[in-house]
C-alpha cells in the first residue's frame, strides 16, 4: 500500500484519521486564559466540548441584580433610598393590617417581566410613649402604682395639664394608708372621693380627692410620625369592706388612631414619589 503524504501513514490503522488530526492539533494550542464576564466554550478533544460560564458574580466582582428588602422606620428614610433606587415602574404598596409601606423596586413593567426582588419597606414602629399607655390601658392599678405611672408620663398630659396631675398623683401618694369611704360624681363629670386617714399623727383626719372624668394626652403612635390627641377616660374601684381605691383608665378607640396616622404617613409617602406612581391598598406578590 502506498500514502499520499508522510502524515497519512501516522494514522494508518485509526478507524477515523480526520478526528486524530484534530485531537493533534487541539493538543497543540497554547492554554489561554478564559476572560471573566464571558460564557466560554472549550474543547475536550475526541469531539467533546464543555461549557464554562463565567458571568457570575464571584468571578466578575459585579452582582448581576439589584436584590434584597431594606428596612426603615421613618418617611424621610424612606423616600431617600426610593429617590435613589426606584424608577417609573416601580409599585408602592400600603399594607393597612401590617401598617408597612413596601416599595417594588424592580417591578415588572407594562411590556417585560422584571425581578422584583429589590425592595423598600417603611415597617412603623410604636413609640415608647405609646406602648406604656397602652400598656396601661384598662388595668386597674394601686394608688402608688397610679401615681407612680401618671409621674413617669407626664410630659404626655395635655389637659389637665402636668402641674395639676402632679398634684394629683402627689395626693394619691400621701393617701395610701387611708381609707376611701364614698366617691360621688360632681357635676362638671369630675369624680370626688372621701377617705379617713387612720394614722397616728393624723388619727381620724378626713379629706377628698377629686379626679377628672377624662384626661387628653398627646402621642406620636409611631416613631417619626406627628402627635395624635387621645382621650382616656379614669376608672376606679372602690373596696368600701377594706377601704381600698384602685385606679386606671381606657382610652377611646385607639384602633382610629392608629388608622389616622399610618392614612397620614401613606399620603406623606404619595406626596413625596413621582406623580404616575400610586400608593396602592393591599400588600406585593410574594416572592
Amino acid at each position: 500500500m502506498t500514502y499520499s503524504t508522510p502524515l497519512e501513514a501516522t494514522f494508518e490503522g485509526k478507524a477515523d484519521g480526520t478526528q486524530a488530526i484534530i485531537d493533534i492539533a487541539q493538543a497543540a494550542v497554547a492554554p489561554q486564559a478564559l476572560e471573566p464576564g464571558k460564557v466560554h466554550v472549550v474543547a475536550l478533544g475526541r469531539g467533546q466540548f464543555q461549557q464554562i460560564d463565567l458571568t457570575g458574580p464571584q468571578h466578575t466582582g459585579v452582582p448581576a441584580r439589584k436584590s434584597g428588602t431594606t428596612v426603615v422606620r421613618d418617611v424621610d428614610s424612606f423616600l431617600a433610598y426610593f429617590d435613589k433606587h426606584g424608577d417609573e415602574s416601580t409599585e408602592v404598596y400600603a399594607d393597612v393590617e401590617s401598617r408597612t409601606i413596601t416599595a417594588v423596586l424592580d417591578a415588572h413593567t407594562a411590556a417585560a417581566a422584571r425581578w422584583g426582588g429589590h425592595r423598600l419597606e417603611l415597617r412603623l414602629r410604636a413609640t415608647s410613649a405609646w406602648r406604656a399607655w397602652i400598656g396601661a390601658d384598662n388595668a386597674l392599678m394601686s394608688q402608688g402604682a397610679f401615681a407612680e405611672f401618671i409621674e413617669d408620663n407626664l410630659v404626655d398630659l395635655v389637659e389637665p395639664d402636668s402641674a395639676t396631675m402632679l398634684e394629683l398623683a402627689q395626693s394619691f401618694e400621701a393617701t395610701t394608708s387611708a381609707e376611701f369611704q364614698s366617691s360621688q360624681r360632681l357635676d362638671s363629670g369630675q369624680r370626688r372621693f372621701s377617705y379617713t386617714e387612720d394614722v397616728q399623727a393624723k388619727a381620724g383626719a378626713k379629706g377628698d380627692i377629686v379626679i377628672p372624668a377624662t384626661l387628653t394626652l398627646a402621642l406620636r403612635p409611631f416613631e417619626g410620625c406627628e402627635a395624635y390627641r387621645v382621650t382616656a377616660r379614669f376608672r376606679y374601684r372602690l373596696d368600701r369592706q377594706k377601704g381600698a381605691l384602685t385606679l386606671g383608665f381606657k382610652i377611646e378607640r385607639p384602633e382610629d388612631t392608629l388608622s389616622a396616622a399610618f392614612e397620614d404617613i401613606r399620603t406623606l409617602v404619595d406626596d413625596g414619589t413621582p406623580e404616575e406612581i400610586a400608593v396602592l391598598n393591599g400588600a406585593p406578590a410574594r416572592i
